[in-house]
């Protein structure tokens, strides 16, 4: 039997619970929340709606007949009147006022701006929930010294905690960003067919302050609080393009660490757990790939190709209004935040159950760490009386042979060895030894990290002491 094409982000990488907040089931329910209190704010201001029919719009809300709707869009060609029918046969009573004064905007806008709402909050506990894993990691190896690299080439040493509080920072860049957003989210309101809601103020006899009443009565019911202040007959579609910036900053920093990870996997340094039963390849049986850092930059790459998706959309709207955005967006924002959903659940997973090993962190470091040291064996020489420019050709000489050693040959770094038995170094082999502790090369790294999680990544979980930690939901 054939099965029809599914997207692997609901069969595949998304939470139940995004998937469940995209559902046909939400939407439908939440246009139908949305006829039910504007018809409840029209009643309150004096339409004539009776209490029946808004008992029968509410007891409905969530009894969809998704096969009758279908139906009526197969006759209609239009999704909201069908939904409208649809709802009223099963409100006969109440059907006469269903979508009174509405246009198909005013519906689908608010709707749309809720659920993106629902997505964000959930977002945010994702992303609050991998800002406090990270976190704990950063400071349990803010000690520990490791190799860093610029250019993937050795480079003067740093901690693992302090690596870790790099990739901390962007998340709590995004954080802030990601509530900002929430907080500047708008509802279209009730705007009307243009948005200069004339059906509105002839229900109600021209009464200006009565429209402006419904209005300010219908946000109120609703989570989000604000609503544009001016539009046609949808919100302005930058708003969309905030919102999928957000989740593309999401998408970019998950990428970069993600992609640390999979250099760090390859030195042995930080691993993926392995889990019971996992393959990493169905020919190399020994293969302990990093899947999941992987999976996290694949679907990265493609949240970021859809950052300039909106822009294009809210750039070619035509004057108040031009339908070629409505098949645009029934894809990119629900895949929007599906992928970053699916990205965060592994982003949790990842730090949760990562591995560092600092046998393999020390064993690199050591391996160069002779050469990171010469600064400091040229600074003791010349404190001994050592001319410095003599003692720079020696060290550099040196250096530089077995440096090329090393890439040929199965030789160890025998820097110090050389040095102590040259008459022109005056430090013995044990003061060359004493040179060598790793610490004394990371700087401040240490402290940064304390002060870092101490002046702001602590002050911004306090403020979300309340959130518990979202439980991944990867499974492979």
């Amino acid at each position: 039997m054939y099965q029809t094409y599914q997207s692997s982000l609901g069969t595949r990488y998304a939470s139940k619970t995004m998937q469940t907040i995209h559902s046909a089931q939400t939407k439908y329910a939440t246009w139908r929340l949305l006829w039910t209190e504007l018809a409840k704010c029209q009643k309150r201001l004096g339409l004539s709606i009776s209490q029946e029919q808004i008992d029968q719009l509410e007891k409905h809300i969530y009894t969809i007949d998704f096969v009758k709707a279908a139906q009526y869009e197969k006759q209609f060609k239009h999704d909201v009147m069908a939904h409208i029918h649809t709802y009223g046969d099963q409100c006969p009573k109440a059907r006469p006022i269903i979508h009174l004064g509405a246009t198909s905007c005013l519906i689908t806008d608010n709707a749309e701006v809720l659920i993106m709402h629902k997505s964000l909050l959930h977002i945010h506990e994702q992303l609050v929930t991998c800002i406090r894993l990270l976190a704990e990691k950063a400071d349990q190896y803010k000690e520990l010294p490791c190799l860093s690299y610029t250019h993937f080439q050795p480079a003067q040493p740093t901690t693992v905690g302090k690596r870790m509080a790099m990739w901390l920072h962007d998340l709590v860049w995004d954080l802030k960003k990601l509530t900002h957003n929430l907080d500047e989210l708008k509802l279209l309101g009730l705007k009307g067919a243009t948005g200069t809601q004339a059906a509105f103020l002839q229900l109600f006899n021209g009464d200006h302050a009565k429209v402006k009443q419904l209005e300010k009565l219908f946000i109120a019911q609703l989570p989000c609080k604000k609503v544009v202040s001016i539009s046609g007959q949808t919100y302005t579609r930058k708003q969309d393009m905030d919102v999928l910036h957000v989740l593309v900053g999401i998408a970019v920093s998950a990428h970069k660490m993600a992609t640390d990870l999979r250099l760090l996997a390859h030195l042995n340094e930080i691993e993926e757990k392995r889990t019971k039963g996992q393959v990493g390849s169905s020919a190399m049986p020994y293969k302990h790939n990093p899947m999941r850092a992987e999976r996290i930059c694949s679907l990265a790459r493609y949240i970021m190709s859809l950052a300039q998706n909106p822009m294009h959309t809210a750039a070619t709207q035509w004057l108040e209004r031009s339908l070629d955005d409505s098949a645009n967006r029934r894809l990119i924002i629900p895949d929007a935040f599906l992928a970053t959903d699916a990205i965060l659940q592994l982003l949790i997973h990842v730090v949760e159950n990562m591995e560092v090993h600092p046998f393999m962190v020390h064993k690199h470091l050591q391996e160069v760490l002779p050469f990171m040291a010469t600064e400091a064996i040229l600074m003791a020489c010349v404190q001994k009386g050592a001319d410095r420019q003599t003692v720079h050709e020696i060290i550099r000489a040196h250096s530089s042979a077995i440096g090329k050693e090393l890439k040929t040959t199965e030789t160890k770094n025998n820097l110090l060895e050389k040095l102590a038995s040259d008459q022109n170094i005056l430090l013995n082999e044990k003061e060359l030894v004493n040179l060598m502790n790793p610490k004394q090369f990371t700087g401040r790294a240490q402290q940064q990290v304390e002060e870092f999680l101490e002046q702001e990544v602590e002050p911004l979980l306090q403020q979300y002491m309340h959130i518990k930690n979202t439980q991944s939901q990867v499974t492979i």
